[in-house]
Formats: C-alpha cells, structure tokens, sequence
C-alpha cells in the first residue's frame, strides 16, 4: 500500500492534485467574495438585493452540471483528460478575464456571466477528475487517491470561501477578487501542464450535443450496473446531506447558538476538516482495498451524530434580540462543544461513507464509458443538491425549526441505508466482513496472486465454508462480488467483466449439492471464464483470542471441467474446498 505522502510526491499524483485543489479553491474564492462584497455594495450596482442575488448566484453556479455534465463525460471518453485538464484551466483563466472586467465597469451581468462560465469549467473538469484517477493510479492506490482528493477537495472549498471573504471585506475588493482568481487559475494552468498523459479510451466516439438527449444517454450508462448505480445515488445523498447542513449554517448560528461571523467560520471549519479527517482516515482503516464495508459504518455515524447535533441544539433565539455572541462566550458552553464534535463526527464519518463509494464507482465502471458514468453522477448530485434545497426552504418554511431539519436527514439516511445494505447483498456482506476482520478473527490469504488483474473470473467456495467465504471479499485489491445463486445473474456478473464468489447450495428443501453444480457448469459453458477454487481452513489460538482462518486460492483450472460430474469430482479431490 502506498503511503500518502509517497503518493503526494509522485509525478503521477502531485500536479494532478494540486490542479484540482486550485479549481475548487478558485470557485468558491470568486462565488463567495462576489455575494459577500456584493451584499454590502448592492446598492451601488443594481436594484436586487443581496438575498436574490446570492440565490441567483448559487443557481448559476450549479446549472451548467445540469445543461453540460454529459458533453463533458464525452469529451473526457474521446479526448486525453490531461489535453482537456489544460484546455479547462485556460477557460478557468478567460473567466478570471471576464470576471476583471465586470468588477472594473461594475457590471452585476458580467459578474454572474463570469460565475456561469466557471460553474461550467467545473463541470467540464468534473468527469476529469474522478475518471484519470484510475489511469495513473495503481490499483492498492485507489483509495488513497481519492481520500486526499476529497480531502482536497473539502479543504480548498474552506480556504475559498474563507479567502473569498477576507478579499471582499477590503479597500479594493472590485480588484483583489478577480486579480487573486487569475492568479490562482494561472497557477492551475501550470500544474495542469505537469500531469502526465491520460490517452482517450474512445477517441473515436461520435458527440451527441443536444443536452436532453446526452444526459438520457449518460443516465443509462450508470443505470446498467446496479451496485455502480446504487453507489451513485448513495454519492449524491451525501453531497445532499453535506449541503443540507452546510447551507443552514448562517441561520444556525445567528438564530440558534446567538453567534456572529466568526462562528458560522468555526462551524465550516470543523465540518470541513472532519470530512478531510475522515476521508484519510478511510485509506487507513481500507489498507488500500476498495472497503465497501465502510460505507455502512460511515452512514451509521451520519445518522447517530446527525441526530445528536438535534438534541444538543439550544432553543432558537431568533427574535428575542441582542448582539452576536463573542466566540469566546459560545465556547464556554458545554453544548456549543458537543455541537463541534457532533460536526467534526460527521465530517469523519462522511469521508468514511463518500470515498469507497467513489472508488467503487471508478473500479467496476467500463474503462470506455468510466467520464460518463461519472458525469451521470454530476448530474445526480447536483439534482440532488438542488431537490434537498427546495425540501429543506419547504420544511423551514412550515415552521420546523433548523435542529429539527438536520434530525429530519439524519433519520432519512438512517431509512436509506437500510434499504442500500438490504437491496445490495455485497455492501451488508463486506460490513459484516469487516467488522469479523476486525473484531474476531485474523484472515490469512494464499494465491493471491492467482487472481487475474482484469477480466472476468469465478471463485467457487463450498457450501460448508460459507460462513467464512464471505471474507474473500477483502482478498487482493480488486472488488469482489458476492453472487448468492447461479444463472442469469452469475452470468450478468461475469459478462461485466468482474471477479465473483460463488457459494454452491442446493434449492431449498433440496440437498442435492450436484443439482447446484450443474447449474454452475452450465452458466460457465456458456461463458468461458477462469474458474478458482476456494477454501477455508481454521488454524489452531489461544483462548480468548481471534480465530486465525487460512484462504487459500487455487491457480486457475485449465481446461474448465468438461462436465457437471467432472466439476463436482474437482472439487471434492484433496484440497478443494469440500
């Protein structure tokens, strides 16, 4: 498993990461310093006020992943992502032009122009990003690119805004904002010029402009795998529930915690660097395997921190008046710390819950339709961003107060993901793998190095190992996917290419075991694929210790057994799982 820091300092990584860091930092560097300068000079520039103007600004932000999130996935399958990366960031740079020159003539039309043009350099960017990491990454490297990209990622959303801020409370706001933004995207530019190439999977693939038509196409893409589609539609829950908390964070706490600025910052700052937090955290605890078990612990600290952030929360002070707080005096409130840590929780937990997911969505995603599927969850999360903004005004509204909203998701996330580990076997068997490996036993493997890198491959298990067979599913770097009965989905499972165990059982009410293997034999003879036997073996502990299992994974079988009886006689000779 390679370090972070190792992966930081290599030249597949490094200008990579600090491009992407750049262009988070920079959006919301502009976005923020405009709305905050523009809240106290509205007056100057336009009869709006400052309240539409940031709601317009955040609608113009997030459009273009509506209207462009399918070209771009095509342009990223079609083109080199490091030629795109450099042809993004030279828009990046254009925009700051653009954005200059509004400041200059304070024209409030260029400026939220600007602020469109960088929401769709985003987008553009946004297939880029998640789909280059699987081809300058290696495998065991996965997890570990994409925790330091959300952390990244989370952290340069914080300094934006922060910076953003800070620039906008200057003498010369009108200036400092754009001139920082073109030297941030200057700096981009040249990051973006260090990555190596990443050549096009399809460099032949036929453009399909018309926006409704594309975004039906790239929807499609992610709809055909379901454990990839239910791992998007999880992806884009958690930018719901970040963005849902992140959002209420002004009013929370002005009208709840009775503080000012400085404690809306705080707030930021400890959900910011929780997510950060957690999302290394997530390298550590995964050991370089794409740890679906994660996502499970992850929304279980989601909801139960969530929850509590509900019962901490003092009555709303709204209306009874008086001066902001100094952070000085919320600090010495006990309920204001247990506040940060429920924050500081989620933000742990989320990078927990959100990093396998986008991990798995790279690792079992077509290598020829990868940008796209990860454009379709653009589009997902910013449908569902944008649908969690409207439930919660709704909500707010009726008169719930924010405490309630955020127990509201909380419980939400709970109901969802239930149903994730109920309606997705492999996500509930890798948590409970996990935890085993974890708490209970000690799982030592053999012939490793008998799983192919790539392609499709069968591990066949006996029924009497079921129990631990499941823990295959952390075994080598590649995801592994449990398929509990044969016939179409087994073939499904292998026809896509992935690595599936495979446990054979007898119909219910039945034992006969050859019955279950003759079904087994003729979904591979009608799909030729490696077939690995597995076994269990318990090795002798102390007591009171963790049970040591050996699994052992056999070489391939060559030539695949030319018969039902043959495949049954395979795996009842000495040292087959039987």
């Amino acid at each position: 498993m390679t370090s972070l820091p190792a992966l930081l300092g290599s030249r597949r990584f490094r200008p990579f990461f600090v491009c992407q860091f750049l262009g988070a930092f920079n959006d919301n560097l502009y976005k923020n310093g405009m709305v905050v300068m523009l809240t106290f000079q509205a007056a100057g520039w336009t009869e709006l006020s400052p309240g539409l103007i940031a709601n317009l600004a955040a609608g113009l932000f997030i459009l273009p992943f509506f209207l462009f999130s399918a070209l771009a996935g095509q342009l990223a399958d079609k083109v080199d992502k490091t030629v795109l990366a450099r042809v993004v960031k030279v828009i990046e740079i254009l925009v700051m032009l653009v954005a200059l020159g509004g400041f200059i003539a304070q024209s409030l039309a260029a400026l939220l122009g600007a602020l469109f043009l960088l929401g769709a350099h985003s987008t553009l960017f946004g297939p880029v990003k998640y789909a280059l990491l699987p081809q300058h990454l290696h495998p065991p490297e996965l997890m570990a690119g994409n925790a330091l990209v959300e952390a990244g990622t989370f952290v340069a959303i914080l300094a934006g805004t922060l910076a953003g801020g800070l620039l906008a409370a200057g003498n010369a706001a009108h200036l400092g904002i754009p001139v920082a933004g073109l030297v941030v995207a200057l700096a981009g530019y040249a990051a973006a010029r260090r990555i190596p190439a990443a050549p096009a999977p399809v460099p032949n693939l036929v453009l399909r402009l018309n926006p409704f038509a594309s975004t039906a196409q790239v929807l499609r893409f992610a709809r055909r795998d379901t454990t990839v589609f239910a791992a998007i539609l999880a992806i884009s829950w958690f930018w719901l529930y970040g963005a849902l908390f992140l959002a209420q964070f002004p009013a929370y706490a002005k009208d709840v915690l009775g503080g000012g600025e400085t404690a809306v910052t705080l707030l930021l700052a400890i959900f910011t660097l929780g997510i950060g937090g957690g999302s290394i955290l997530c390298d550590r605890l995964s050991s370089g395997r794409v740890e679906r078990g994660l996502v499970s612990l992850g929304a279980l600290g989601l909801t139960l921190f969530g929850l509590d952030v509900a019962f901490a929360s003092p009555p709303s002070i709204l209306g009874q008046g008086g001066a902001a707080a100094p952070l000085g005096e919320l600090l010495s409130r006990p309920e204001v710390w247990r506040i940060l840590l429920d924050l500081f929780g989620i933000g742990i937990f989320g990078g927990l819950y959100v990093v396998p997911l986008y991990a798995l969505v790279q690792s079992w995603s077509d290598i020829t339709e990868r940008a796209r599927v990860i454009a379709a969850t653009n589009i997902l999360n910013a449908l569902y961003m944008v649908v969690g903004a409207l439930v919660a005004a709704a909500l707010l509204s009726a008169g719930a107060s924010i405490p309630t909203l955020f127990g509201t998701a909380a419980l939400v996330n709970a109901g969802l993901a239930l149903l994730l580990l109920r309606r997705h076997l492999n996500f509930l068997l890798a948590t409970q793998s996990w935890l085993r490996r974890v708490a209970t036993v000690r799982v030592t493997y053999n012939g490793l190095e008998h799983l192919p890198v790539s392609g499709p491959a069968l591990l066949l298990g006996h029924r009497e190992a079921a129990a631990d067979l499941p823990l295959i599913l952390a075994a080598g770097q590649r995801p592994i996917e449990w398929v509990p009965e044969s016939g179409p989905r087994l073939q499904a499972a292998l026809a896509a290419g992935r690595l599936v165990v495979h446990c054979p059982a007898a119909p219910q009410g039945s034992n006969d075991i050859l019955s279950a293997k003759e079904r087994i034999w003729h979904s591979l003879a009608q799909m030729p694929v490696p077939l690995l036997l597995v076994s269990t073996s318990t090795e002798p502990t102390a007591p009171h210790t963790r049970r040591k299992i050996l699994m052992t994974i056999s070489p391939a079988l060559a030539p695949t057994p030319a018969s039902p009886a043959e495949l049954d006689s395979v795996m009842a000779a000495p040292g087959s799982p039987s």
